[in-house]
């Protein structure tokens, strides 16, 4: 458990499970514990090619400011807990071609912090705007950017992880072999598929390809933020992303944090999932349109205020 009373401000709002707090991550985490962590699960400003209201760096400054909270991701984290990266990519300015500061990053977490890749994930997002719109839908030269590369890594080589959490739903074809049996046979492919193949094990395993449309217009989040004429935080990642990492990296009663909280989908999403959660975020407007995902479910988990005590987690 951890005692929250070290940090010197009050919580924006709380609840039983989880706090979120205003104010710059890579100060808040400094009164954290060693080894207290166990997901920090998050979606950092991206670099992109021009500046952004929510405070992303450019590409070649990226790799160094993010180092700075990667220092303090590895103090805070226990030895099996996870940290799970979502990231955009860029273009060079005013060029067709990439930025690669997402593999510098990752090259640079390995090397000198030590961390190991547990496996690479990809955000597929088919709704996603075709841009940039002056090589894709202008000059016709590229085609829509629609993944976000995901890194998932780890202290140790075995991080805690159960994908019998995250099981997908059977396809069509796998229910009829489940169902009327499954001769075992050498695939052309020189596979031997054994007797074992047709077990029911509740669910099929998902791949790393995670398919989710961020298509959310009209949710009571953004319902509930105009009402109140506060700006919706822009670059939100689905609830199923975050869903997804929490069930398959955490157990209930674990420790998610997100240091950089935008409208608190993680903190939301460990609520939901009965984890304990902290999330940090340096823009106030963001952190109080956040409220209203948990006003949502209000009636199961009751907010406090300000002013209330500060809470152990």
């Amino acid at each position: 458990m951890i005692d929250l009373s070290r940090v010197p401000t009050d919580p924006y709002y709380q609840t039983d499970n989880g706090a979120a707090y205003l104010g710059d991550s890579l100060e808040l985490m400094q009164y954290l514990p060693d080894e207290s962590v166990d997901l920090i699960l998050t979606s950092p400003p991206f670099a992109l090619t021009r500046r952004k209201e929510y405070g992303n760096k450019s590409a070649d400054e990226y790799v160094e400011w993010f180092l700075h909270f990667a220092h303090q991701f590895k103090r805070i984290m226990r030895e099996n807990a996870s940290l799970v990266i979502d990231l955009g990519g860029a273009y060079l300015p005013g060029y067709p071609v990439r930025a690669i500061y997402q593999f510098e990053l990752l090259v640079r977490l390995c090397k000198e912090l030590g961390f190991f890749l547990a496996q690479e994930f990809y955000h597929y997002n088919p709704s996603k705007l075709p841009t940039p719109a002056e090589w894709v839908t202008v000059r016709r030269i590229r085609v829509k950017d629609a993944v976000n590369v995901v890194w998932w890594l780890s202290l140790t080589e075995y991080p805690k992880a159960n994908n019998r959490s995250v099981l997908k739903p059977y396809s069509e074809s796998m229910k009829y072999l489940l169902e009327n049996g499954y001769k075992p046979k050498m695939r052309p492919s020189g596979h031997d598929i054994s007797d074992k193949f047709q077990k029911d094990n509740s669910g099929a395993i998902p791949s790393n390809l995670l398919e989710l449309a961020n298509t959310e217009s009209n949710s009571a989040y953004l319902r509930r933020c105009k009402q109140a004429g506060i700006k919706p935080h822009p670059a939100r990642f689905p609830l199923d992303f975050a869903r997804f990492f929490v069930d398959f990296l955490t157990e209930k009663g674990d420790l998610v944090l997100d240091p950089f909280a935008g409208s608190n989908t993680t903190g939301h999403c460990a609520e939901i999932s009965g984890r304990k959660w902290l999330a940090f975020e340096i823009n106030e407007s963001y952190l109080q349109g956040s409220l209203y995902r948990f006003q949502e479910v209000n009636d199961l988990f009751p907010l406090r205020s300000k002013n209330a005590s500060t809470p152990q987690i």
